[in-house]
């Protein structure tokens, strides 16, 4: 079995560029993050640590564009890991959702808004009071306001969008759910996005009501609640603020030394969120002292260091910021041994590759040696073949210089050849066609003299029949048909037709019935019909002025009796 942690990163840059149809090349354009986001896919395989996979995950997908990306990654996820996956990692919804508030409700919208075009940014949800109006109609925080009462707010500020919501009693909102939340502390800070699932109780419940507060050195910001007796105190020894603008809510500003509260862990930083059922997140600063104040029990919930830096001594604020700067360094030096890492194993592909090149080298060059060894054989071959080629122009030669004409072939159905006493007497009577006879006599030999068809063929073939050897002029076609073949009831190719005009026919030499033996040298006794055609095709088609056919011939009689098939 082979696993992802086993694959080269280039394989595995492959296979998640066809699952994602290219998203990681045009969601993510730092290379570096790239080969971070193969890596800890690679190191999940090994541990099977599905919590920092995510963990790790998200440090590359921080922005709402890059969401798409843990959907690729899915299907690289083993099946009985994908449930917790999926409810791990945020899933955006494409599809927008319409709800109705009532801004005259005695307890408000029960939420609370960041983001506006000043801030480069949408507006989204960021917190939600519990039990609340928007909660009791499903809004989540992470959700994306896109049109408030029709009006799409993608080019409004902050201040006009909450005018916006002022205008009417029933306020229509259409949102769509991102599971982010931008955070900005200043207009000249860089917008960044916070996952809303990073905010969780002990318990692990989600408390959406503070999502996108920065949590204080990379710790997690949890929900906690403890109980105060009062009885025999001089008091719960802390003092409470209300947060500013952008942070509201009501915080721990000071915390006495053997306090109660300081017994149960309260610490400064902390948000009272909630005491005895009356929810802090919306509650001025008096009404919260009257609330603690009102009994002498408390059950208090609070949210751990959520406004730690409201309360920093600048020593603190140094300590943070140097804090800060170690996890910054290492990081830096994860990413350098990925880097490192990188680099070995290019160094391997490189000698991968360099080993194949030398393996096609080597291919390449014995297939040249295999092209030379068959150009020689060829070579051989034509020599061989132009040898016998001269040794048979030699040995026929000394037979087409002589002028007297072939002795005539028995029963052939040609006319018999004049004698030369004729063709005197014809020239004598002043015809004067004496030279064009000759010249036609050497040019249409009908028979090659001195032939010994034993030469070519065994007695079996031959079965005592006349065997002759022609040669024809290429003189237009030789317009000849052949039937029959070694595997027909024939056994044989058979002329079966001499058409007229034609080179055979003007030879005179060819009858039908007569069996073709061999084309220019070419043993046609065991081939088939068409292997026949195609080899007196390419003897007629081939280079020079004359074809050499050997035939059986066939005795006279009704050439149909022959080839009748059964």
């Amino acid at each position: 079995m082979c696993y992802i942690c086993d694959w080269p990163k280039r394989f595995l840059k492959i296979i998640l560029r066809q699952l994602s149809h290219r998203k990681v090349e045009l969601l993510v354009e730092n290379e570096a993050e790239k080969d971070y986001l193969y890596d800890v896919l690679r190191m999940y395989h090994q541990s099977m640590d599905l919590i920092v996979l995510v963990g790790d995950l998200k440090l590359v997908i921080n922005e709402p564009i890059r969401l798409p990306l843990f959907d690729a990654i899915r299907p690289l996820i083993p099946l009985k890991h994908q449930v917790e996956y999926d409810m791990l990692t945020p899933k955006r919804s494409r599809k927008l959702k319409e709800v109705r508030l009532d801004r005259t409700h005695p307890d408000g919208l029960g939420l609370s808004v960041r983001g506006g075009l000043e801030f480069g940014c949408g507006l989204f949800i960021s917190q939600i009071v519990k039990d609340g109006q928007a909660e009791s109609v499903g809004l989540q925080v992470g959700d994306e306001i896109v049109r408030i009462n029709g009006y799409s707010i993608s080019s409004c500020i902050h201040e006009e969008i909450i005018n916006l919501i002022k205008t009417k009693k029933i306020v229509s909102l259409k949102v769509r759910h991102v599971g982010m939340i931008p955070a900005k502390s200043s207009s000249a800070d860089p917008l960044k996005w916070h996952f809303v699932d990073q905010f969780v109780s002990e318990s692990g419940d989600k408390r959406s009501s503070v999502a996108g507060l920065a949590s204080i050195s990379g710790k997690e910001i949890k929900e906690k609640k403890v109980f105060l007796s009062l009885v025999g105190t001089t008091g719960m020894g802390i003092s409470i603020s209300s947060g500013p603008r952008q942070k509201p809510g009501i915080y721990i500003s000071s915390i006495k030394p053997g306090s109660v509260s300081a017994e149960v862990g309260l610490k400064m930083g902390d948000q009272i969120v909630e005491v005895n059922g009356v929810d802090f997140t919306n509650l001025d600063h008096q009404e919260a002292v009257r609330v603690l104040k009102s009994s002498r029990s408390l059950t208090i919930t609070v949210l751990t260091g959520a406004g730690a830096e409201l309360f920093m001594t600048d020593e603190e604020r140094l300590a943070a910021e140097a804090r800060r700067e170690i996890d910054r360094q290492e990081l830096m030096q994860q990413k350098r041994v990925a880097l490192e890492t990188n680099k070995i194993v290019k160094e391997q592909q490189q000698k991968e590759r360099q080993r194949r090149m030398e393996i096609s080298q080597k291919a390449a060059e014995e297939e040249e040696r295999y092209r030379k060894e068959m150009e020689k054989i060829e070579a051989e071959e034509r020599k061989h073949h132009r040898a016998w080629e001269e040794d048979w122009v030699a040995r026929e030669s000394p037979k087409s210089a002589k002028k007297s004409p072939s002795p005539k072939p028995p029963a052939s159905p040609s006319p018999p050849p004049k004698s030369k006493s004729e063709d005197e007497d014809e020239d004598e009577d002043g015809d004067g066609d004496g030279d064009e006879e000759q010249e036609s006599n050497d040019g249409f030999q009908k028979y090659v003299e001195d032939f010994d068809p034993h030469s070519m063929f065994t007695a079996e073939e031959i079965a005592d029949r006349d065997v002759r050897r022609l040669r024809v002029k290429k003189v237009g076609q030789l317009d000849i048909a052949v039937e029959g073949g070694f595997e027909s009831p024939l056994g044989k190719i058979v002329v079966s037709a001499v058409y007229e005009g034609g080179a055979a026919d003007k030879h005179g030499g060819i009858a039908p019935g007569d069996e073709l033996m061999a084309v220019n040298g070419r043993m046609l006794t065991r081939v088939t019909l068409s292997e026949g055609q195609n080899a007196l095709a390419r003897a007629w088609n081939s280079g020079g002025d004359w074809i050499d056919l050997v035939i059986a011939v066939s005795p006279p009689k009704d050439y149909e009796d022959e080839v009748t098939f059964f």
